[in-house]
């Protein structure tokens, strides 16, 4: 009844290398949805931990949560630490 020429094949109804681009991006998923989580899991942050678990919007809480919580954690850490180094004699 449906041909293939309505819906294509497979592999035919995409552009050539689209596996592997769909691939590269889902490695990049896999490794901000890691981090992140680790990054939560170590600063102890039960709630953010599991909004990132259950919650998947392709990357953009993972971003979210990097950019603006994780980065800005290091900064205060890095600001706390650097005038507090003296050397004792």
């Amino acid at each position: 009844m449906y041909s293939s020429l309505t819906y294509g094949h497979m592999y035919g109804a995409y552009p050539f290398g689209m596996g592997i681009v769909f691939a590269a991006l889902l490695v990049c998923l896999i490794i901000l949805k890691g981090y992140s989580l680790w990054s939560a899991a170590k600063r102890d942050e039960k709630w953010w931990f599991i909004a990132l678990l259950i919650v998947n919007t392709l990357g953009i809480l993972e971003i979210i949560y990097i950019v603006f919580f994780v980065k800005q954690y290091h900064k205060n850490i890095g600001k706390n630490h650097s005038g507090s180094h003296h050397p004792q004699a």
